[in-house]
């Protein structure tokens, strides 16, 4: 048995806008160079992932991503110095939150493990 946590935030209205898939996106964006490269990366669609990023943007008030049009030479993507700092921060942000649930865990799991000890198939008392 192993904890797995997912952390978001959230907007006024309770809908998520920045959470792992988001990391994952705006690493994959870092990486490729291209919001188009980093959602098939992903396995997602084009349209997902840009609605991922302009809800991020809405929720924040503030470009992550500078999108370059042109040629081919200025195709792409990149994080605006925002989004970097946006990212870094928020991997910090996630590490420790994980970080300061395990010790919390590891009592439950102790506990838990006795408990399952002391109980038989059928859920009664040995």
């Amino acid at each position: 048995m192993e904890l797995k946590t997912k952390i978001y935030l959230v907007d006024e209205n309770d809908e998520k806008f920045m959470g792992i898939g988001v990391v994952w996106l705006l690493e994959g964006i870092q990486k490729e160079g291209s919001l188009r490269a980093a959602a098939s990366s992903l396995g997602i669609s084009y349209s997902k992932a840009y609605t991922m990023i302009s809800k991020l943007e809405r929720s924040l008030g503030k470009a992550v991503l500078v999108r370059r049009k042109g040629g081919t030479s200025r195709v792409g993507a990149k994080l605006t110095p925002f989004g970097i700092i946006l990212l870094d921060k928020y991997k910090v942000f996630q590490s420790s939150i994980k970080e300061i649930t395990q010790a919390p865990y590891q009592v439950f799991a102790n506990d838990f493990n006795t408990i399952l000890s002391e109980f038989n198939e059928d859920g009664e008392i040995k």
